[in-house]
């Protein structure tokens, strides 16, 4: 494939609808097809991750049409997923391998679960272990004390189970409450820090008996053995993580201005926002009021998942200290971020970055290698466990020949890097940008003023 070349804007302006939020329509795919009645999904990304959803429910016998951005989902039940004919395939989805893993805990049959080249070298053990101990039988490739993909289970019977995650992970806890939809009695998982809540949104949206116990900071807990109902309409907001690399853009490039329509407003994903304005970022969000008209799509969504507007102006930022507790609501915009830090005053330090390591590649070491090159001031320094990365910005940025290393956050990262940096900056390959926005390229260009 050829490099892909990114030339200098002088500036970014205009009005963009995004792709729905890939998180909650993998779960939109999800609890469609373990519920009564049908699910339609507007506003739904069309892109690898979520289509390899879509396929896997497929495989199950559940019958999904997609016209564009509108999905329909023929819910077959708790218990109506058929034995699938082969293993399925999740390409390099994490989301759509883990939860899905929950998903067959309760299922009286043996499905095997095969991953793509990236997602084969993620591990699994941190979901395995619980659904193990509700009762699945689950068998991994096992490399030293970790498993990874390919992964066989077989389940049924499930129990109820109290969990203390080690790992703050959304996909970890959304596998567990899937799972303990299947058991019989209350499930309770205690996260170590907060981690998005769409799951749990979702599940109320659908009529599972599922809270958050206020007694016990970060618990959840969930009762079993109840049907879930469609709510028949979902509309999935903007993905916010997707905003993130036009709003950074919008921030370093100057004179500029965007907004952006019906986004995804979560608190548990406003983390990178929230940085951004201790940054000094002129950012504004609006959100929407509640008020449906007839006939309007996202009875449910709207209620559990707030939306709104987003406008950004170009701003002198400056360096902050973003916490180990901070990271869960930003991971996935931790890479946007570091390159918003090469523009800052002074320094920015990202601490408890670990979790970077563990991605679709290992991002500590594609943005520093990246950045590095074309000129930021940016090191990776541990302290016993914990990982951190400090950025020393406004350091001149200059074009060169940097990798996505396949991944498509650092592909779109380094892509806005170079908006702001001077000469041209050559990417080995974006088609993985695929993976998550295929239109991302096509939208950014809408806003440029070259």
């Amino acid at each position: 494939m050829r490099p892909f070349i990114v030339k200098p804007f002088q500036s970014f302006s205009g009005t963009i609808l995004l792709p729905g939020d890939k998180s909650i329509a993998h779960r939109a795919i999800i609890l469609g097809a373990l519920s009564h009645g049908n699910t339609i999904i507007e506003n739904f990304p069309v892109n690898k991750d979520c289509l390899a959803t879509i396929a896997a429910f497929q495989k199950l016998r559940v019958k999904i049409t997609r016209k564009d951005n509108k999905v329909i989902v023929f819910g077959k039940g708790l218990h109506g997923l058929t034995k699938p004919t082969g293993p399925i395939f999740s390409g390099d989805s994490g989301t759509t391998f883990r939860l899905l893993l929950g998903v067959f805990a309760g299922q009286p049959f043996k499905s095997e679960l095969i991953a793509g080249r990236f997602l084969s070298r993620r591990p699994m053990l941190r979901v395995n272990a619980p659904l193990r101990l509700m009762g699945a039988d689950i068998k991994a490739y096992s490399l030293g004390a970790e498993e990874y993909p390919p992964v066989t289970i077989r389940g049924g019977d499930l129990g109820p189970i109290v969990y203390r995650m080690p790992v703050a992970s959304a996909q970890v806890k959304s596998a567990i409450l899937l799972a303990a939809l299947y058991a019989q009695g209350i499930s309770r998982v205690i996260e170590p820090i907060a981690t998005r809540d769409h799951t749990e949104r979702m599940l109320k949206s659908f009529g599972a008996d599922i809270k958050a116990d206020h007694r016990k900071p970060n618990t959840i807990t969930i009762r079993g053995n109840k049907e879930l109902v469609s709510p028949k309409k979902i509309y999935i907001p903007a993905d916010i993580s997707s905003a993130g690399f036009f709003i950074v853009a919008a921030l370093i490039l100057p004179h500029s201005k965007i907004c952006i329509r019906k986004a995804s407003l979560n608190p548990t994903r406003m983390g990178a926002i929230r940085v951004l304005k201790r940054m000094g970022a002129d950012i504004k969000v609006t959100k929407s009021p509640l008020r449906l008209r007839s006939g309007q799509a996202s009875h449910q969504a709207t209620k559990y998942e707030p939306m709104g507007d987003i406008i950004v102006k170009s701003s002198r930022l400056k360096g902050t200290l973003i916490k180990k507790e901070e990271i869960p609501s930003l991971i996935d915009e931790l890479p946007i971020l570091m390159v918003a830090a090469c523009f800052a005053k002074g320094l920015t330090a990202f601490q408890g970055v670990d979790e970077l390591r563990v991605k679709e590649t290992d991002r500590i070491k594609s943005m520093i290698e990246n950045l590095s090159k074309i000129g930021a001031k940016i090191q990776n320094l541990k302290a016993g466990k914990m990982e951190n990365i400090i950025i020393e910005g406004e350091k001149p940025l200059r074009g060169k020949r940097v990798r996505s290393f396949g991944d498509h956050r650092t592909a779109m990262s380094m892509v806005v890097a170079g908006l702001a940096a001077s000469g041209q900056t050559s990417i080995d390959d974006v088609s993985c940008i695929a993976k998550s926005f295929p239109d991302f390229l096509k939208i950014l260009n809408t806003l440029s003023n070259k």
